[in-house]
C-alpha cells in the first residue's frame, strides 16, 4: 500500500513537534511539514519534506498538492490570541484567509483525486463568549452549541472558520451541476488551555497557568493577571496531541458533529497555586488582575461539555489534574530548570 502523505502547517509549534513524533514512527505516512520558520535538523529528520513558506501564498500551495497528494491535513498554523488582539488585521489574514487557502487547496485535491482529504483544525474555547461572571456560573458545562459569541479577535477567527469548515464539507459549491466523489472531511477540536512543561508560554490569555508553574519552577515571584477564583478548562500538553490523532482516526460514520468540545480538568487559579506549592513551598503569587485580560477570561466556560467527543470517538483525558501535575509537569519542569 502507498505511503500515506499528510500536512502540518505551523508544524514549528509544540503540537506540530507532538505530531511529527508520533506520526514518524508509522512507517506507512510521509509527513510534509509547513512553517514560517525551519525545523531544528532533528526534526526534519523525521519529516519526508519540510517547507518554509507563508500558508497566505496560493502559490505555494499549489505547488506542494501538485507535488503530493495530501490524505489528511493538520492545519495548526495561526497567530495566537494575544497577538491577534493586538494586531486583528493580522490575526484575520492568518486564521481566516489562510485557513480559506487550505480549504481550497483541500478541496482541489479531493475533487482532483476522487476521494476525501481529512482537514483537521484546533478550534479554542476563545469562541465562547458568556456575558458576565452570574451566567458563566449558572451555564456550567458548556455544550459546543451554547454561548458561541466571542469577544476577541481569535475567537471570532476560530468560530468563522469552523463555520468554513462546515461549509467546504457539506456546501462546497453546491450549484454545480455534477458532483465529484471527493469532499473535505472537516473536523475541529475545541481545545481549551494548554500547559506544556517543553514550551515556555508565551503571554496568551489562559497563560497565567503555565506562567504560574514556570515561575515557581524558578523561585520567581509571579504576578498572576486573574483573580483567585478564575476558573476554565484546561488540559496537558500531551493529551492535546493524542486527541488531535484520535479525532483523525475516528470513522467519518462515528462522527455526529464536525467540531468537539474537549476537556480534562478545571481548577481555579488558587486551587492551582495551592498544587504547585506543594511542590515548590517557595512559591510566590501575588493575584493582580489585569482587567481587560480578566474580562476575556471571564466570558470563557468554566468547563466544557465534551460527551460528544466521548461517545464518538472514545475521547479519555489520560492526564487529570493531579498526574498532570505530579506525573508530566513537575518532573519535567524540575528537570529543565535544574541548575
Amino acid at each position: 500500500m502507498a505511503a500515506q502523505t499528510i500536512l502540518i502547517t505551523g508544524a514549528n509549534g509544540e503540537i506540530g513537534h507532538g505530531l511529527i513524533e508520533h506520526l514518524a514512527q508509522r512507517g506507512s505516512v510521509r509527513v510534509v511539514a509547513l512553517d514560517v520558520r525551519p525545523l531544528d535538523a532533528a526534526l526534519q529528520a523525521r519529516c519526508y519534506r519540510t517547507v518554509v513558506g507563508d500558508i497566505l501564498d496560493p502559490a505555494l500551495l499549489e505547488r506542494l498538492s501538485a507535488e503530493h497528494e495530501f490524505s489528511m491535513i493538520f492545519h495548526l498554523a495561526a497567530v495566537l490570541s494575544t497577538k491577534a488582539e493586538r494586531q486583528p488585521g493580522l490575526g484575520h489574514r492568518v486564521n481566516v484567509d489562510g485557513t480559506l487557502n487550505l480549504l481550497e487547496m483541500a478541496a482541489e485535491e479531493a475533487r482532483r483525486n476522487g476521494r476525501d482529504v481529512i482537514f483537521l483544525f484546533p478550534s479554542s474555547i476563545a469562541v465562547y463568549g458568556l456575558p458576565d461572571l452570574e451566567h458563566k456560573r449558572a451555564a456550567g458545562r458548556v455544550r459546543e452549541a451554547e454561548w458561541c459569541e466571542p469577544r476577541t479577535m481569535y475567537g471570532v477567527n476560530k468560530l468563522y472558520c469552523e463555520q468554513l469548515g462546515r461549509y467546504y464539507a457539506h456546501y462546497y459549491r453546491q450549484l454545480d451541476q455534477q458532483t465529484t466523489a471527493g469532499r473535505v472531511d472537516f473536523r475541529a477540536l475545541r481545545f481549551p488551555g494548554l500547559i506544556s512543561a517543553a514550551t515556555l508560554p508565551t503571554g496568551g490569555t489562559s497563560d497565567f497557568a503555565p506562567e504560574m508553574l514556570h515561575q515557581a519552577a524558578q523561585g520567581l515571584r509571579y504576578h498572576c493577571f486573574v483573580r483567585r477564583d478564575t476558573r476554565i478548562p484546561f488540559m496537558a500538553m500531551p493529551d492535546a496531541i493524542t486527541a488531535l490523532l484520535r479525532l483523525a482516526e475516528a470513522p467519518r460514520e462515528r462522527l455526529s458533529h464536525s467540531v468537539y468540545n474537549v476537556g480534562a480538568f478545571n481548577p481555579s487559579a488558587e486551587e492551582l497555586e495551592i498544587l504547585i506549592r506543594a511542590a515548590f513551598p517557595d512559591t510566590q503569587v501575588d493575584f493582580l488582575p489585569d482587567l481587560r485580560r480578566q474580562a476575556i477570561v471571564d466570558s470563557w466556560p468554566a468547563d466544557v461539555d465534551d460527551s460528544a467527543a466521548r461517545t464518538d470517538w472514545g475521547w479519555a483525558p489520560r492526564f487529570a489534574l493531579q498526574n498532570a501535575f505530579a506525573d508530566y509537569l513537575f518532573p519535567a519542569v524540575i528537570e529543565r530548570y535544574r541548575p
